[in-house]
């Protein structure tokens, strides 16, 4: 028996994303109001918006949590043509009396290098350390490291991956024991441009990500993409949400 309860979010326009935290008691939403709210869970079962601030000078169409490990972290991505690092502070002995102990969220670092809309970030799985990756719709993957995770206005470019299709969504593998993947799929409408997935593994010999396939029987326009947490299976399993929702199993070559 399911029980749906809305919250009423007082965003003023789309809202294009809801993101729940690693522990599942905060939840992020972003809109096409150019704002992120941020929601936090009572202990009576209600969310509360503890945060509301806009982010971004266009639709923000992805919000995003990091590990709890690295503190309270979001990026979001946007129209714009930028993504952005945010984190949460806790008002301290600077903050005047009626802020003392309440939390805001500062904007940390700004990442400028695409030329067209940013459509997606997601931060790696955590044993890859703090990691980003920003997919865009001039069909490029960029990747992201934070050198010093105390330092979150550090970001260096690491990786720029030339995709050829416009990118609309990406998904980390979460394997612990295979190589580092990442799941990238095209809103491209044309049927005719081929598949619409692409998937890059990294390759520690030579330091540089390889396309290893191409899903060419999904050749809809596709929204989103999620690999499922591995669970020490020897295969993974890619949710493709386009026209219809598809499964697809993929074995490593040995």
């Amino acid at each position: 028996m399911f029980v749906a309860k809305s919250i009423s979010a007082e965003h003023k326009d789309l809202i294009h994303d809801v993101a729940y935290d690693f522990h599942g008691r905060r939840m992020a939403t972003c809109s096409s109001d150019q704002s992120v709210q941020v929601w936090d869970l009572q202990e009576d079962g209600e969310w509360r918006c503890t945060g509301n601030w806009r982010t971004h000078s266009g639709s923000v169409w992805r919000v995003t949590w990091a590990h709890p490990e690295f503190g309270q972290v979001l990026a979001t991505c946007s129209f714009d043509r930028t993504a952005a690092i945010w984190e949460e502070v806790v008002g301290d002995a600077h903050t005047n009396q009626n802020q003392r102990g309440q939390s805001h969220w500062v904007k940390r670092s700004t990442l400028v290098d695409s030329r067209t809309s940013v459509t997606d970030v997601k931060f790696a799985p955590k044993h890859l350390g703090l990691l980003l990756s920003t997919c865009s719709a001039d069909g490029v993957i960029r990747m992201y490291e934070a050198p010093d995770v105390m330092n979150l206005s550090q970001w260096s470019l690491q990786n720029e991956i030339s995709c050829k299709m416009n990118c609309s969504c990406i998904s980390w593998n979460t394997s612990r024991v295979h190589p580092p993947m990442i799941a990238v799929g095209s809103d491209d409408p044309s049927p005719t441009g081929g598949g619409k997935v692409q998937i890059h593994e990294y390759s520690e010999n030579n330091r540089k990500w390889n396309k290893v396939e191409t899903l060419m029987t999904v050749t809809e326009a596709v929204h989103d993409v999620a690999f499922a947490p591995n669970l020490g299976r020897s295969y993974h399993l890619l949710a493709v949400a386009s026209k219809d929702v598809h499964i697809i199993m993929l074995k490593p070559l040995r």
